[in-house]
């Protein structure tokens, strides 16, 4: 087997942002460097908080947590507990974390990863707003030649948004993050609504998850089924979408996926869209190419994936 590939998981998790993680945890083509909050689905005490829950639920407290920004760059901080309970991680009985979290901010840790790192080895996955990555950009602009890849789970087109008719929540709780993102020149693959919305937690799916019986299986289930509530109510479906793992499948898997490169800009001033991940993709305006747009996916792979590997840990 090749060296395992390098990531950060940025994350503000979330149940899916859960599933994402134990996915990496279970899967050893990975090897995950480190994992950093950011404030999104929650603020971030919880946000950090929780990465640490779900790390001790997988028996995996060698993988270190680093709190980052507890708000958007130029924006009240907007959250969605409507969606994933108080917590964030409503579902299973929580605990207190034991395992401490890291003293260096995450954006040092980010920066001082990829310097330190070869270059073009380092992947970023991003499952939350991208107030962190665009933060550490700013910073330190050298590192944006430095990243492999920024795998991120974000944005919309054909489907519209899921905050608002045109904006999918990570990027609209950090548009100016995004847009600096986005004009990083880092290679993007992104992972939109188009894709997310196709991979659902049917109950049969759900019920293969159960089947395991292990302690990361059996919280991720007691997880899903709060989270479905939301969406269930909201589209009507046997299930709801479950963004974030779609980021680390891709790493696994790509195959299961398929899209095209784009340009994507980011609206940041109109109040009716902002937030929105305007998308080329019908190649109309002659803007340069800046990410891999998803926007298809074989839901049954992705899920064959995702129940072998929490059965791993």
């Amino acid at each position: 087997m090749s060296e395992p590939r390098k990531i950060i998981i940025d994350t503000d998790p979330g149940q899916d942002d859960a599933a994402a993680i134990m996915l990496a945890l279970g899967s050893p083509e990975l090897d995950i460097l480190g994992i950093t909050t950011v404030a999104g689905n929650v603020p971030l005490s919880r946000t950090s908080t929780n990465a640490r829950i779900i790390l001790e639920f997988c028996a995996r407290t060698d993988v270190k947590v680093f709190a980052g920004a507890d708000k958007p760059i130029a924006r009240p901080l907007i959250t969605a507990e409507h969606v994933h309970g108080k917590t964030g991680l409503d579902g299973p009985e929580l605990h207190e974390p034991q395992m401490p979290l890291q003293t260096q901010h995450a954006v040092d840790f980010i920066i001082e990863t990829l310097r330190s790192e070869p270059e073009g080895t380092v992947t970023l996955c991003t499952l939350g707003p991208l107030t962190n990555i665009a933060t550490a950009l700013e910073k330190a602009p050298d590192i944006a030649g430095r990243v492999r890849e920024l795998v991120m789970m974000g944005g919309g087109f054909f489907e519209g948004g899921n905050i608002t008719p045109a904006a999918e929540f990570n990027i609209y709780v950090d548009p100016e993050a995004a847009s600096i993102v986005f004009q990083s020149g880092i290679p993007i693959v992104m992972m939109p609504l188009d894709v997310t919305h196709k991979v659902l937690t049917l109950k049969s799916r759900v019920a293969e998850l159960r089947a395991i019986g292990n302690r990361p299986a059996t919280a991720l289930v007691e997880m899903l089924e709060f989270f479905e509530r939301f969406d269930v109510e909201k589209y009507g479906s046997d299930g709801g979408p479950l963004h974030d793992p779609t980021v680390i499948a891709y790493l696994l898997k790509p195959d299961l996926f398929a899209g095209r490169d784009c340009n994507v800009e980011i609206e940041t001033a109109s109040p009716l869209t902002v937030g929105m991940t305007v998308v080329d993709w019908w190649q109309v305006t002659g803007r340069k190419h800046n990410a891999r747009v998803m926007k298809d996916v074989d839901a049954d792979g992705f899920f064959a994936l995702l129940t072998e590997r929490v059965g791993r840990l």
